[in-house]
């Protein structure tokens, strides 16, 4: 019996975009529609790039080819700081900086590509932060469907000598949870995808549970947080998500729990199970933006009891 072959996986190639100067690397994935139902912008969290999100240790783990093969562009940068602009700035850039680059970059990949309904954030730890901050001060065609966060919260598990950037014993364990969320290719192929933490990162992330606040209350666009099964930079309990969603006050928002994962979900077992929620969280935004969703005729009362009677 002759089978019908699998859809070839959409390309991922490497782009540079232009941030007032500054050059943003990362990785683009169109899907076969000249226009995208919407563009995905993927942030990566501390000391890692933008490949985090195009994992290829087993099929299935890539954010860029699920999103691109559901329609979207999806377009992952290596934050300011990493990659092709680290020899620019070799300290990185604090969070406003970081937000001003990241807008900047997007303005210009705006004009020479179709946006679709709009832009949707998803970011990985350190990567909320300026998801966060981007959401807030985007305006107009930048200003965000959603944002989608796994990884960060607002009040850190551990000391701030402990955050990443800092070398002390265990930390690996931090990134990682059990050993049995990942694949063993999966830490073979991180040597690839890890980079230094910029000095500025680094200094300013203490502050976040300070700073946040001010940055929530920017925010418009719904937003989801998504802590792994075993995550150990944040907290999460009853307290800590309260004072996390507070802030929030213009934005919907939702917290969920990803089960059989450790800090680097995208990285794992678990990675598509979160990218396909991470998708259905997009298509509900794309639902609540809808400006005109066609309207079926107002039903006659007879219809419905029609309706009523083939039901039961």
């Amino acid at each position: 019996m002759a089978t019908t072959p699998s859809p070839a996986a959409p390309p991922v190639r490497s782009v540079v975009l232009d941030a007032d100067g500054i050059p943003l690397s990362g990785l683009l994935a169109l899907p076969a529609d000249p226009v995208p139902r919407a563009v995905v912008v993927a942030l990566h969290g501390a000391g890692m790039s933008a490949g985090y999100f195009d994992s290829r240790v087993r099929p299935g783990f890539s954010l860029l080819e699920l999103g691109a093969s559901l329609g979207f562009a999806v377009l992952a940068l290596d934050r300011p700081g990493y990659g092709a602009s680290a020899a620019a700035l070799p300290r990185g850039l604090d969070l406003a900086g970081q937000t001003a680059a990241l807008l900047a970059a997007l303005d210009g990949y705006a004009d020479g590509h179709g946006l679709g309904a709009g832009v949707f954030l998803v970011a990985h730890s350190n990567g909320g932060r300026l998801a966060l901050s981007a959401a807030a001060g985007a305006r107009g065609r930048l200003a965000p469907l959603g944002v989608d966060l796994c990884g960060v919260g607002r009040h850190f598990a551990v000391e701030p000598g402990q955050l990443p950037g800092a070398d002390f014993p265990g930390q690996w364990r931090r990134h990682w949870g059990a050993l049995r969320f990942y694949p063993p290719e999966a830490f073979r192929a991180c040597t690839g995808l890890v980079r230094p933490v910029p000095a500025e990162e680094a200094r300013e992330t203490p502050a976040w549970p300070v700073a946040y606040p001010d940055v929530a209350a920017g925010v418009r666009a719904p937003v989801r947080f998504t802590f792994a099964e075993q995550e150990l930079w944040w907290r999460r309990d009853r307290a800590a998500v309260e004072e996390l969603l507070t802030p929030l006050s213009g934005a919907s928002t939702e917290v969920v729990i990803q089960p059989h994962a450790g800090h680097n979900v995208s990285l794992g077992w678990a990675s598509r199970s979160y990218h396909l929620r991470v998708m259905a969280f997009l298509e509900e935004c794309l639902l609540a933006r809808e400006p005109e969703v066609e309207r079926v005729p107002a039903t006659t009362d007879r219809e419905m009891k029609k309706v009523d009677r083939d039901l039961t």
